[in-house]
């Protein structure tokens, strides 16, 4: 698997760059690799790609914010999770209209951007874009811990199977738009005091697809597009965090007419362990042993993320003692780091002695060797703290 790009390298601009910069950047880039410019060339129609799929990221504030925190696995339908990483040239020439202006990449190729000229002569526009779709999806520590796949019902808007997402009976049901005449976009001349000035935008007739249709398709009513339900594999990163965000590219309402798949965006949310605390990366145990084991020492069982672990307890441990598990934590979602288990040793203290046990009890009190000598004792719970993270 080849290693993914830095989108911000791909666009040539700072992680600090505006919309505006972001903006001008995919455009100085598209326009450079658009495959008009570079007829047959495998490489450019690849960087052609790579630059739409960083701008539809970086271009978007809560992607944008997903990737800043967790790079391509925050994204994933564009950075490797639960897609093909790779953007249909159909949809990229689609969104030229709202990223450029109706009238840019048609005055430079001659075909309209995305309206029929980079997808040949007489080709149908695109119909309305889908709308995204948001999903929880409840993980537990074992799941988040190893990564996980999760096959998910979604109730959507799908392709209509009857037209295949045309709208129209059959092909034959299509006209040439008497508004645009077939262009999708209308041009308004008005004079001003500093000359004319010409206008374009997307006909209201036909919504930019240049045709109309005479006869609808019976099952979705010209829409291309029915209320269904759509089972979908989502591949879980291991490291997630709740709250996070994933993105499928593709996976949302069906777009009417043949228009784009909106996207699923995945909301992350963490089960609580009965046993551990996640802070971070790293996962915290309260373990209990009895006052006789801490004077002796012993060996326990501990849960973790992935199963149990052993440990032992030396002799003369104390109240508050924290010990470390490396690497029985979780990983990050993003590096090779992975988290530790911290174990917080707790004496438990009876509460409800016999008499027997209160003479004995009495009988270690007057003893020296179990007063409590400060200078003798463990480093203070602050000072293991410090140490621990330090």
């Amino acid at each position: 698997m080849s290693t993914k790009r830095d989108y911000y390298e791909i666009l040539g601009v700072a992680k600090t760059a505006s919309q505006d910069e972001i903006k001008k950047s995919y455009r100085k880039v598209a326009m450079k690799y658009h495959p008009d410019r570079n007829p047959d060339n495998k490489e450019a129609e690849e960087k052609f790609k790579e630059a739409a799929e960083a701008y539809e990221v970086l271009s978007d504030s809560d992607k944008r914010s997903q990737y800043d925190r967790f790079g391509h696995a925050g994204v994933g339908g564009r950075g490797g999770f639960g897609g093909s990483g790779h953007m249909n040239m159909d949809d990229i020439f689609s969104n030229f209209g709202d990223i450029f202006g109706d009238d840019i990449f048609g005055s430079f190729f001659g075909g309209g951007g995305g309206r029929g000229g980079a997808r040949g002569a007489g080709s149908r526009g695109r119909g309305t874009r889908g709308s995204n779709l948001r999903v929880k999806i409840k993980l537990t520590y074992e799941e988040i811990a190893k990564g996980a796949n999760k096959k998910i019902k979604v109730k959507k808007y799908v392709p209509c199977s009857t037209c295949n997402g045309l709208g129209a009976k059959d092909k034959n049901s299509f006209q040439t738009c008497s508004t645009c005449h077939g262009s999708g976009q209308v041009r308004k001349v008005t004079q001003t005091f500093l000359g004319q000035m010409q206008t374009v935008t997307t006909c209201p007739t036909c919504n930019g697809e240049g045709q109309t249709i005479t006869n609808k398709c019976t099952s979705c009513k010209g829409e291309g597009r029915v209320y269904g339900e759509e089972t979908v594999s989502i591949d879980i990163p291991a490291g997630v965090q709740e709250g996070m965000q994933l993105s499928m590219s593709g996976k949302g309402n069906a777009g009417e007419r043949g228009g784009a798949p909106g996207d699923l965006i995945i909301l992350i949310e963490e089960e609580p362990h009965p046993e551990l605390q996640r802070e971070g990366l790293n996962v915290a145990y309260d373990l209990h042993i009895s006052f006789p084991d801490a004077v002796f020492g012993t060996q326990v069982e501990v849960p973790t993320v992935d199963g149990k672990a052993k440990i032992k307890i030396p002799a003369g441990t104390q109240s508050g003692k924290i010990f470390r598990l490396k690497g029985k934590g979780f990983p990050s979602v993003n590096s090779y780091e992975k988290g530790d288990q911290l174990i917080h040793v707790n004496v438990w203290t009876p509460q409800n002695v016999s008499s027997e046990e209160k003479q004995l009890i009495e009988k270690l009190q007057q003893s020296e060797n179990f007063k409590p000598n400060p200078e003798k004792s463990s480093k203070g719970f602050f000072e293991k703290v410090r140490d621990i993270f330090s």
